[in-house]
Order: C-alpha cells, then structure tokens, then sequence
C-alpha cells in the first residue's frame, strides 16, 4: 500500500491540511482488483495502523469517497475534525447518496467537491458542499468567475488545486479562494532578484568548505562553530539528541562523536533551516522528509556508499526554492559531492533513480513509482514505511533545531 500526503495551505502560506493520495499494489491503477470500498477501507485501516496523527500531524485530513464507500460505516472511524470528506466531481449522484451525504453532514463533517467542473447553479451535490476543489488546469480561473461569486455569496470555501506559480496563487487568492493546493510553493520566485551571500550564509559556507577540505581539520571546524554562539547551543542540542543520554558539552567532542559525515549532515540541516525562515515552514519539512526517505531509498537499493550523499541530496532538493535562484546558482558557492550536483542541476548520474523515486511518491505517481522502485529492486511495502518514518524524523528534528 502507498499513501503520500500533499500540504493544502490557506492564504498565508500556512498548512490546513493534507490531502491523502494512496494506492493499494501494483497490479493495476485502480487497486488491483480489489474494490473501490475496499481499498478506501484499507487505507483507512492502514492509516489507523500506522498513525494517522504521524501522517497528518495536527492537521485535517482531505480523503477521497466514491459512491460506494460513502455508505460504509468506516467513514465514521476518523473524527469529524480530523477528516473532510471529498466526493469525485463523476460520481454518480442519486437519491440514496443525498441522503447519506445529509447524514454525514448531520454528524459534523464536512464535504468537499473535488475538481468541480459542474454547473454551479444545477448541479445537485452544490448545496451540500462545504468546500469546493476546482482544478485550475482544467477549469481556469478566469473561466470560472460567476461561479466564485455565487460560491462566495454563499459561504462556500473555496480551493484552488494545480497551482503552480505564484501568480496563479494571488489571483486566485484575489479572486476570493482561501485554500490552495499544488506546488507553486516550492518553486522559486527568481524574476528580477540578484543573489548575494549574507553573512550568516557565509559562516556556513566556509563550513561547508572545511568539511570538504583534503584534510578537515575538528580544530578549525570548532573554531568557525564557536564564533557563532547560537549555533554553538544548536549543534549541541542536536548532537545530544544524537546521543541519547551521553554528555556532549563541547564542539570538539561532538564532532568526534557524531563523526565528520554526520557532522556535515546536521550543519546542512541548520543551514536549510535558517535560510529558510522567511519561507512556508513546509518547505523545511518537506526538505527533512526527503532527507531521510531519500537515506532509506538508497538504503534499500543496496546504494550503501551513496546513502549519505542521498541524504543530503534529498535535504538541497528545494533549496532553490528556498533562496528564489536557480539551483546551478545556490549550488555554486557549496562544496558539495559531483553526485549531488550531478542530479540536482544535470538530472543524471547514479543518484537519479533515487531523486525519481523520492519526487514521483511524493506527487502520487504510482506508474513512476513502481517502475523505478522496480528498477532499484525495492519492494514496495518498504516505500510507504520509510516515507511515514520520515515524516516522523522530520518533526523530530524541527522540534530540536528551533
């Protein structure tokens, strides 16, 4: 089974919540074989298993319904403020599901129509929405005008999916839409603005530098960490959080204890984060969760030499959105392994299945996912246990770098 979440923000950036996209096997696109209610049953059932508060947080939950499912009674197994439930725009609409969306409504969740492209005043799902999804990709936004006024004359929640730049984004959002999904968040915004280090960003490079040094020297590095006291409390705190219950209470038995790869990962980390506060803090998660399933990924592929490479892979994956420039321009000033650089500017060498993988299952895209999961001999019942685990290290690591 596969399950991935994609972030749904509201208008300042902030997540409201995720919409689960799964999958059962790799026997067909439409679960194998197995029915539709069961498949959505197992997910559920999964997400149970699993943890639902692990994969969604403290957020809701955005789940997809078809008209058979819907009259289970397994709708009822997740709360209603920690679930919405979202009808495809094809469903087959009849008496029996009015009525059953009436009774969910009744029980307190809320409806949302998911790539609407009805008739707003005719279509007879409307007045029992809550939220409605339109696909600006398919339905764009300039198409759809009347019926954004009427949705927002009657208190409907707007959502806007497929945003992909940051125009569409603010149209949108002036257009009335309060929710946003789609990957415009992570792209960057590089129109008129010039690159230049600033100091804190200098400290981490020469860093960066000594790190990748023919012979890095711990005197040296503790000697750059140690200028900065703040990031001399951080490494600490992290290197503890490595350590469990052993005293690390200088930068020179850190290092030593956490080791030079180790170190270089932990630095990387505080520098993502710290470049990246002006930013939606999803982008930081987003850059910490691949750092870890991108580990696994290669872990799995029986890539041991490559897997801290990956890693790091995985945690500069956004870093041109984080810093608005192009990635060959971020990259640039950062001593890096030809690896990394190879797959994050060229889109080749030996880490491209990997980086494939990691971006393919966090879009949905199962066809893409099982071919190159196939490609690398992973099985897929391993894929959705690291990208969860991941999720977990990632909060576990912005509760210590913060």
């Amino acid at each position: 089974m596969f399950i991935a979440r994609q972030p749904i923000f509201n208008a300042q950036l902030e997540v409201y919540g995720y919409e689960l996209l799964f999958r059962l096997n790799s026997q067909s696109t439409q679960f194998g074989g197995v029915s539709s209610q069961g498949a959505t049953a197992m997910v559920i059932t999964g997400l149970f298993e699993s943890g639902l508060e692990n994969l969604i947080e403290d957020k809701i939950a955005f789940i997809n319904f078809d008209e058979i499912f819907i009259h289970s009674e397994a709708v009822e197994l997740i709360k209603p403020n920690r679930m919405i439930v979202e009808m495809l725009e094809n469903i087959e609409v009849s008496n029996n599901l009015m009525e059953r969306l009436t009774a969910i409504k009744a029980m307190g969740y809320s409806i949302a129509l998911d790539d609407f492209a009805q008739t707003y005043q005719t279509y007879p799902l409307t007045p029992l929405a809550d939220i409605i999804k339109y696909d600006i990709m398919v339905t764009p936004l300039d198409s759809i005008v009347d019926d954004v006024l009427t949705g927002l004359a009657q208190g409907k929640t707007l959502l806007a999916e497929k945003v992909e730049t940051r125009d569409e984004f603010e149209k949108a959002k002036k257009m009335g839409f309060t929710l946003f999904q789609g990957y415009f968040f992570s792209k960057p915004r590089i129109a008129g603005r010039s690159f230049r280090a600033t100091p804190t960003q200098i400290q981490y490079l020469k860093l960066m530098t000594e790190i990748h040094a023919d012979e890095p020297s711990f005197e040296q590095l503790a000697e750059l960490i140690e200028q900065d006291v703040t990031l001399t409390y951080r490494l600490l705190r992290l290197a503890s959080f490595r350590a469990g219950s052993e005293l690390i209470n200088s930068i020179k038995f850190a290092l030593s204890y956490i080791g030079l790869r180790e170190f270089e990962r932990w630095i990387s980390i505080l520098m993502i984060h710290d470049l990246s506060k002006d930013k939606p803090t999803e982008l930081i998660k987003i850059s910490l969760i691949r750092t870890r399933f991108a580990e696994s990924l290669a872990k799995r592929a029986g890539m041991s030499e490559q897997e801290h490479d990956a890693a790091l892979m995985g945690l500069f994956s956004i870093l041109d959105a984080i810093l608005d420039q192009p990635m060959n321009v971020v990259l640039a000033g950062i001593a890096l392994p030809q690896s990394i650089l190879d797959v994050l500017i060229k889109e080749q060498g030996i880490l491209l299945p990997i980086y494939e993988l990691m971006l393919a299952y966090e879009k949905g895209d199962w066809l893409l996912v099982e071919a190159v999961a196939e490609a690398l001999k992973i099985e897929e019942y391993y894929i959705y246990h690291d990208y969860r685990e991941a999720i977990k290290w990632a909060n576990s690591v912005i509760g210590n770098i913060a």
